[in-house]
């Protein structure tokens, strides 16, 4: 009897926490949906501001920027996004692994680097490693905003212009699509330099069809600081959108997993309670006849 209350016990705490996996699966979706269309249209701002600066570049204006120099490491700036929360399979571990490798290069090549984390997962995890963060952001949920990115790119802006920093690498997972998210190390300091058009027909079409006003420098002066920053807050989309995909994938899983231990349990419990009506039913056969001798 002991055995068969216990099994029906546990089926109807799995049931319970069935429940909870099945809610949080539905609440991640939600969120994923929003958050895709967020980091969509971000895309999408970034791809026009590259395309104004190949036409720059197309109609044979030098492109020369400092945040374009590429300059010897001598310090560099490491900023690490992870989640405040788990459930969310391997994402923060992820990124925290990915992040780890990258300062231990560095350390090899004896560069000092400058590391940030914005997160409470990452946070944690680099500190229990022994990694000194320099700023730590918890802010930041399903839902970055650019108001909030922006001084932060500031930050790194000034201190890229003032020599402090020779680099900035933002470890954080890429979004390819819902079956494929990968953590990466992506460089966004220095810029990559625009490709101009190919051939001479391009630039020429180019040149036929842009003015610039009062001049391509003086438009470099504001396009190149606003692609970082659009790339930048990009990254912070990426990390939200790849973040509620992981735990909508892993609570989906929990949600079958649980339906399949319930399905087992039950079967347990099916057989306990036969096993134990058949000992009733042997004991009270057992009881008649005795009564009859």
């Amino acid at each position: 009897m002991a055995k068969a209350r216990a099994l029906d016990r546990r089926r109807k705490s799995v049931r319970n926490i069935r429940k909870i996996t099945r809610t949080m699966e539905l609440i991640a979706t939600a969120r994923f949906k929003k958050a895709m269309d967020r980091s969509v249209a971000a895309r999408d701002y970034t791809k026009h501001l590259v395309k104004i600066l190949e036409n720059i570049a197309s109609v044979g204006a030098e492109v020369v920027h400092p945040l374009l120099e590429i300059r010897p490491t001598h310090k560099t700036a490491v900023l690490v996004l992870t989640g405040n929360r788990g459930l969310c399979g391997g994402y923060n571990s992820n990124v925290v692994r990915q992040a780890v490798a990258l300062l231990g290069q560095w350390k090899s090549e004896q560069v000092p680097a400058h590391v940030s984390a914005s997160g409470k997962r990452g946070i944690s995890a680099l500190r229990f490693r022994g990694v000194d963060l320099a700023e730590k952001y918890t802010s930041f949920e399903d839902k970055p905003e650019f108001a909030a990115v922006a001084p932060i790119g500031k930050a790194y802006l000034e201190a890229y212009a003032a020599g402090t920093i020779d680099r900035l690498d933002v470890v954080y997972t890429k979004f390819h699509s819902i079956a494929k998210q990968v953590a990466i190390t992506e460089t966004l300091l220095p810029l990559a330099p625009p490709n101009a058009s190919v051939g001479g027909q391009a630039s020429q079409r180019a040149s036929d069809e842009y003015d610039f006003y009062p001049s391509a420098e003086s438009i470099l002066e504001e396009i190149l600081p606003a692609s970082f920053l659009s790339r930048l807050f990009k990254c912070f989309l990426d990390a939200a959108v790849s973040e509620q995909v992981a735990r909508m994938v892993a609570m989906k899983a929990a949600t079958e997993n649980a339906g399949g231990l319930i399905k087992s349990l039950s079967r347990q419990y099916n057989r306990a309670r036969q096993s134990q009506i058949t000992g009733e039913i042997m004991e009270i056969l057992g009881g008649v006849e005795a009564l009859k001798k």
